[in-house]
């Protein structure tokens, strides 16, 4: 907490206003943009490799979070304050820092896979930048975020030796997401069957529940959409520049469509239970590895020279 105490000292507006926007490098809004980015119109290996590292990460970050159950700065020393507007995203435990673990696994895996000098000093800046945020923000203490930023860094560094090209993608994709789905199911028995204090935050452990019931969707969605591009597909992502914009610009929209249409008819129909989310988070999955993908060809004339 002195640390944090520091930097609470030195705010100032610009500061303020700057590190509340980079910040948001951390959202899950941004990991999905980038993942498709690299999933449709870059690499897929590459797509994989960034959906491989940020789902483990996000597991294996949320069941520490429970497991701890670490709060907050400003719960742990009321006369602290953080930076207002930050608190909407800094819901549930402290304990490690989600928005570390995700910048960091994704332009850790960004900078590993692309040879370009800017981008990879590009990805530094992010990695430096976005963990010193939620300090100087005030939303997590260094331990919180030196264990995010650890674990992330584990997780490019070993899968990186799966996914660094085509030949080790082929032949242990197929392993690494079956390993991720037993992940995903030791998540959700870990939050419906350990023993859990009485005195655990009723919100933060519903939390809990939702994400272990959307990673099991969203590894079964993984694995299923591997098996399927594996076997049948074979999608190129290549496109003009004009087909790639479109295709990853009306691809996103409709992903979001899919998460916000499905929301109330599958909580109806599993009669308002959290596992509804596991459904459909599997079809936007589905949508985005093997529907969306029929449509690659199409964007492939588009903006082409005749």
């Amino acid at each position: 907490m002195a640390f944090l105490t520091f930097l609470e000292g030195l705010r100032v507006p610009p500061l303020t206003a700057f590190f509340s926007v980079i910040t948001y490098l951390g959202d899950e809004i941004c990991f999905m943009a980038l993942a498709m980015l690299l999933f449709w119109c870059v690499n897929k290996r590459q797509g994989y490799y960034l959906f491989a590292v940020g789902f483990a990460g996000i597991a294996a970050s949320q069941m520490m979070k429970l497991y701890f159950r670490v709060p907050r700065p400003w719960v742990l020393d009321p006369d602290f304050t953080i930076v207002e507007s930050a608190r909407a995203g800094a819901g549930g435990y402290s304990f490690p820092s989600g928005h570390t673990q995700s910048v960091v696994g994704t332009l850790g895996v960004i900078a590993v896979s692309n040879r370009q000098k800017w981008v990879r000093w590009l990805c530094l800046a992010g990695v430096i930048l976005v963990p010193f945020s939620r300090m100087y923000l005030g939303v997590h203490t260094p331990l919180d975020v030196i264990v995010g930023f650890a674990l992330s860094a584990a997780l490019v560094g070993l899968l990186w030796f799966v996914f660094r090209d085509d030949a080790r993608f082929a032949r242990g994709a197929g392993w690494v997401l079956l390993g991720l789905l037993a992940l995903s199911l030791a998540y959700l028995l870990f939050v419906l069957r350990y023993p859990f204090p009485a005195d655990i935050d009723p919100e933060n452990y519903a939390e809990g529940v939702k994400n272990a019931w959307v990673m099991l969707g969203v590894m079964l969605g993984l694995l299923v959409s591997r098996f399927v591009d594996e076997k049948k597909l074979h999608f190129d992502v290549a496109a003009p520049l004009l087909g790639q914009v479109c295709k990853l610009v009306l691809g996103l929209a409709l992903l979001v469509v899919i998460r916000v249409v499905l929301k109330a008819p599958l909580l109806a129909l599993f009669r308002g239970s959290v596992a509804a989310d596991a459904v459909r988070y599997f079809c936007m999955v589905i949508f985005a590895g093997c529907l969306w993908p029929l449509t690659f060809p199409f964007w492939q004339k588009v903006g082409a020279k005749k």
